[in-house]
């Protein structure tokens, strides 16, 4: 029996970068490759790219780059590129790099297995030419659904049932004999997804896509105009992440708050979070990825009463001075942010807000930028991303004509960045004597033992370090303290953004007992 070829799969960027590789992962593990965790080791390196700023650009470069290096020292014979940067750019990105023996686009993902196999027997498979994917779906979101059978969406599967939304689909069936922990997320539909690491967190894409033109992005063009996947396809893959030990799930998209709009329903996610939230084993539903000017009573009411959904809210502003904002093609006001995050906090006091923000956007005023900083002093975020402007290939603000000095940006991001890592450090210390519901991810190690409480996001946000936990070592298994546990722990001090928390007596196994009880009724 032949020796089975082995990939490993690099993954660059967002949340929805990791899903993409998930299902790439399940694709190879089900047509027979064997899938490794280092690229020395693999026959194939694949290098899931991000394409949505220069430094996320440049690490995706330099991914490839190392990737390469590899070649002729191990076993690794070819490296390939997918991903956004890989879709934006395509031949050129190509011609750029000729260390990269293949460069694919979303539409190689469904044939995945055989582009990889062509590629290392030294076949050559046309690099992936690039094209405005908007185009791709009609203008009309409610014409969307049906019209995009023939387009690729990484994370969504195609339809096997009548779905409660969408109507009467046509059936696919998934492949016959699949290895263990690979299988269909969706019932007996694409895509297929294998987990590539066992930490008790996933992400579920809920859409992809996006139609706002802000006119410094350009996502639009290379992921397309927004699309909703089915709610019962979210479900099924929650229910199968479950089953895989997984205890939060995060919902990621380009924009959760359109979800539905072209099933129909824009209010749809109201009443998909506590179908999520009953699904058993899921602890948490963390949901990501919130526009400001969409958000809506009721969908604040749900995120902040629904237990087991996370008060969680990702709400991306980009910068708070009118001005800015319509240049942005954005709406809304400090005042409004304000007002929003008011409304918020009095229905869910401890609610967690993250966002992000441009400085030094074209046309910027230093009035600008204070009444930026006027949002951010009063605005109590617990995490905040700040990112200086510059021009993106395709976009509205790459014409503007109204551009600031690079120094001048350099400056005003120093100078917001002191400032954020100030507030929030700041916001941490509010926290002192909360008490939390904390997902347990690390236990022993040079750190110790940590989590996250429901304001804290994977990767993006800040962690809960128990001071306590040896207390906790060596207790009967319904009481040790373990990865995936859900624990109650009390605030006491903190380290910049992270906090510091004693474990509560008797909370490693209770809340666990209560989760269980709950379900059971």
């Amino acid at each position: 029996m032949p020796e089975r070829r082995t990939v490993a799969l690099v993954t660059l960027g967002c949340a929805r970068n990791e899903v993409d590789s998930e299902e790439l992962a399940g694709r190879l593990e089900a047509d027979g490759w064997q899938l490794v965790e280092d690229a020395e080791d693999a026959d194939v390196a694949v290098v899931n790219t991000c394409g949505f700023v220069e430094a996320a650009k440049k690490d995706s470069v330099d991914a490839l780059l190392e990737a390469n290096d590899l070649k002729g020292h191990g076993r690794t014979q070819a490296v390939v590129a997918v991903g956004c940067m890989a879709e934006r750019y395509g031949k050129e990105l190509a011609e750029a790099l000729p260390e990269a023996d293949g460069v694919l686009g979303f539409d190689d993902y469904a044939d995945i297995s055989d582009r990889l196999r062509t590629i290392l027997n030294g076949g050559i498979h046309a690099s992936h030419t690039p094209r405005d994917r908007r185009k791709l779906l009609p203008i009309s979101p409610a014409e969307r659904q049906g019209a995009g059978a023939g387009v690729a969406l990484p994370g969504h599967g195609t339809a096997t049932d009548t779905d409660p939304v969408a109507g009467p689909v046509e059936p696919v069936e998934a492949p016959a004999d699949l290895p263990a922990g690979v299988a269909p997320v969706s019932g007996p539909r694409a895509p297929l997804r294998r987990r590539l690491d066992g930490t008790p967190v996933a992400s579920v894409k809920l859409a992809s896509g996006c139609d706002r033109r802000c006119t410094f992005c350009a996502i639009p063009s290379f992921r397309g105009s927004f699309i909703s996947r089915r709610p019962s396809d979210v479900l099924n893959e929650t229910r199968w992440l479950a089953e895989q030990g997984v205890k939060e799930v995060m919902l990621v998209s380009e924009n959760n708050t359109s979800y539905g709009k072209d099933l129909g329903d824009i209010r749809l996610l109201e009443s998909l979070l506590p179908e999520l939230a009953d699904v058993d084993g899921i602890e948490r539903v963390r949901v990501s990825y919130l526009q400001p000017a969409e958000m809506r009573p009721g969908l604040i009411d749900v995120l902040t009463s629904t237990p087991k959904v996370a008060p969680y809210f990702d709400l991306s502003f980009q910068h708070s001075a009118p001005d800015v904002l319509r240049a942005m093609r954005r709406f809304g006001d400090t005042d409004r942010f304000l007002e929003l995050l008011d409304t918020i906090r009095s229905k869910a006091p401890q609610a967690g807000v993250r966002s992000n923000f441009i400085v030094g956007f074209p046309g910027e005023t230093e009035a600008d930028l204070a009444e930026l900083e006027r949002f951010l002093n009063n605005a109590r975020l617990d995490a905040i991303g700040v990112f200086g402007y510059s021009d993106e290939d395709g976009t509205e603000a790459a014409t503007y004509e109204t551009k600031l000095d690079e120094d001048v940006v350099g400056a005003r991001l120093a100078r917001v960045a002191r400032l954020a890592e100030e507030l929030v450090s700041q916001r941490a210390e509010e926290r002192v004597g909360e008490t939390l519901q904390v997902l347990v991810e690390s236990v022993g190690g040079e750190e110790g033992a940590y989590g996250r409480g429901a304001h804290q996001a994977p990767e993006t946000d800040g962690q809960v370090l128990f001071t306590n936990f040896e207390d906790f070592a060596g207790l009967t298994s319904g009481e040790e303290l373990s990865v995936g546990r859900m624990v109650e722990a009390k605030v006491v001090g903190t380290e910049g953004v992270d906090l510091l928390a004693e474990l509560l007596p008797g909370s490693v196994g209770s809340l666990a007992c209560a989760h269980s009880e709950e379900a059971a009724r």
